[in-house]
């Protein structure tokens, strides 16, 4: 059982970007146009996406493959063949900082700037093995 969690935990590589100052819900528009894909698939997408948390996705993409291809020095040709996907990417909301802007009739509205926490898991598609006969 701990041998096969080592092994899991040798093909999967993740990385993390905290408190993005960017609302949770856009970014979760372009995670979930990525999530599954082929991770150079993903960057192609993301380097032709109009919307702003693309680039910041991007970054993570680009180190997530980092830290992937840290982990998996003798596989490094899964990358190029493309069996390295986005196993998961989890956007979870971070602190919302609370603002007051002036109203009319001297009251005062509350202005919420949100933040969010991004986190991708890269794996490998599992190669069916090649029976010899």
């Amino acid at each position: 059982m701990a041998e096969r969690l080592k092994e899991i935990k040798s093909r999967t590589a993740i990385a993390k970007l905290n408190d993005v100052p960017t609302s949770p819900r856009k970014m979760r528009l372009v995670a979930d146009i990525i999530r599954g894909k082929e991770v150079n698939n993903a960057l192609d997408i993301l380097k032709y996406s109009k919307k702003e948390p693309a680039t910041r996705l991007s970054k993570l993409v680009r180190s997530a493959i980092a830290n992937w291809e840290a982990k998996n020095e003798d596989n490094r040709k899964e990358l190029e063949n493309g069996n390295v996907y986005i196993q998961t990417i989890m956007v979870d909301e971070g602190r919302t900082l609370k603002r007051i802007r002036p109203c009319p009739q001297g009251r005062a509205g509350r202005i919420r700037k949100r933040s969010n926490h991004v986190t991708i898991v890269l794996g490998t598609k599992n190669q069916p093995a090649k029976e010899e006969a």
